[in-house]
């Protein structure tokens, strides 16, 4: 049998991802109200460890997220030569490569990190030729697909390899990047992501046809970051990018604004049970697309004011309503969970990208809410869901499950984004919800409990 390095894994290792599947989130009926600061984006984090680490210099990254995905950003390019110090939890130093990416002998493991992998995959091409880099991640990260990725790095002079079938995860990538012309179909933005990074540092101009791309904010965010960069392409409305080669990406002093993907999940949960909650450090001149979330909630009815930079919301009868949530596949989860206390149908739509994310998040969430007794139908791109579970002080319909009243255990999936939906339906019933898996929301939001239950939610953590 051909020995497979990415199959072995430390004790340590073996006990965080047992952790995963014990660590349990129980949550009941709670009242919300109080202020909450929204921790820095992962999104914006991990482009910061990308740029900071190819260019030349000392770049300074200040109120990053730190979280298991971010921690990988960090592990990853660390192995690719950055000198990363993160002892200051408020203040990354990265120390550049200057785009001279070296090659490490062991596997980089990216863990849960979707966007380090393609993003690091596009860094590493940068690499001279014969030099080899093979990345891996856990078991869900293998399951999500990289070969349109890998056929356009190859059309622009790099060697990718996948070792497995199926053109995902463990891959190796051989340099050297040179430039070109490809054709990518961006399922998700962060192929296009990943070659827009690379390429200006590529010796050549490069030209990219974009014949389908779903999510276009998060490219847009990468675009800003090149606009900082001052990195010279041509955007012909994101159908067509044309990057010029030979240029360097310099060290920066940047904040990093907060996360609008992790607010989403105290956007419905004020929307459901809150007096009043406040969130500060939003910035809506910010290219996060998840800063949508707002208009979807005011669409269903929610009670929300817009201040320079904070957002306050308060609980409010829900109506159902049609969202195309193909800009934010995030918020998928936790919009589905507030439609089930929404009266009437809510449609969510276009957002087939969904089901290759850590899970099929159409699918995971809508076997979640038929535990519910709620009425919700599939689609090969989102889901119907016949809303009817009425939050606290707000008359039940005949939807809501006896077992729902009476306690509810419902499945993670290991996905950090479902956890954290699923706990507010615990915050909007008469019983206790248990989720399992819950340890997953450290890749992403480590901090979620604590401060949910800053605001008054009933939440705890256990084995």
């Amino acid at each position: 049998m051909k020995h497979k390095p990415y199959t072995v894994i430390s004790s340590a290792q073996y006990e965080k991802r047992n952790a995963i599947v014990t660590m349990k989130l129980i949550t009941r009926k709670s009242r919300l109200k109080g202020t909450v600061q929204i921790p820095g984006s992962k999104s914006h984090t991990i482009r910061a460890v990308a740029i900071g680490s190819l260019a030349a210099g000392q770049s300074l990254v200040r109120s990053p997220l730190d979280s298991g995905d971010t921690q990988a950003a960090v592990t990853c390019y660390r192995a690719l030569g950055a000198k990363i110090d993160t002892s200051d939890p408020k203040l990354w130093k990265v120390t550049g490569t200057g785009g001279q990416i070296t090659a490490p002998r062991e596997v980089v493991d990216v863990g849960n990190s979707g966007t380090t992998l393609r993003i690091a995959m596009g860094s590493t091409a940068l690499a001279e030729p014969g030099q080899t880099i093979t990345f891996t991640g856990d078991e869900q990260l293998q399951s999500r697909p990289v070969g349109p990725l890998m056929d356009s790095l190859a059309d622009l002079g790099a060697k990718c390899k996948s070792l497995e079938e199926g053109g995902r995860a463990p891959v190796e990538v051989n340099g050297k990047l040179t430039g070109g012309k490809t054709t990518i179909a961006a399922t998700t933005s962060q192929y296009l992501s990943s070659l827009l990074l690379c390429t200006p540092l590529a010796a050549n101009d490069t030209e990219i046809d974009v014949t389908l791309l779903n999510e276009p904010g998060y490219v847009q965010m990468t675009l800003d970051w090149l606009d900082k960069q001052q990195i010279e392409y041509e955007n012909e409305q994101m159908h067509k990018f044309k990057i010029k080669g030979n240029q360097a990406y310099k060290a920066f002093d940047m904040t990093i604004p907060a996360d609008f993907s992790s607010a989403t999940f105290f956007l419905c949960a004020a929307a459901l049970a809150a007096d009043q909650v406040t969130l500060r450090g939003l910035d809506f001149a910010d290219s996060q697309p998840d800063k949508t979330v707002v208009d979807y909630l005011k669409a269903m009815g929610a009670d929300i004011s817009i201040e320079p930079s904070s957002v306050t919301i308060k609980a409010a009868p829900l109506r159902g309503v049609e969202l195309d949530l193909n800009q934010t596949p995030d918020a998928l989860p936790a919009v589905a969970v507030t439609a089930a206390f929404a009266e009437g149908t809510t449609r969510l739509v276009n957002v087939p990208q969904a089901r290759s994310k850590e899970t099929d998040r159409i699918n995971c969430i809508a076997e979640e809410l038929k535990k519910m007794a709620i009425d919700v139908e599939e689609l090969p791109d989102g889901l119907i869901i016949h809303g009817g579970l009425n939050p606290p002080d707000v008359r039940r319909t005949k939807y809501l499950a006896p077992r729902f009243t009476g306690g509810l255990f419902l499945d993670g999936r290991s996905d950090h984004r479902i956890v954290m939906a699923l706990s507010l339906a615990g915050l909007c019933s008469d019983g206790q919800c248990t989720i399992d898996t819950a340890a997953a929301m450290n890749v992403t939001f480590p901090d979620y409990v604590e401060l949910m239950k800053s605001i008054g939610a009933n939440m705890k953590l256990t084995d």
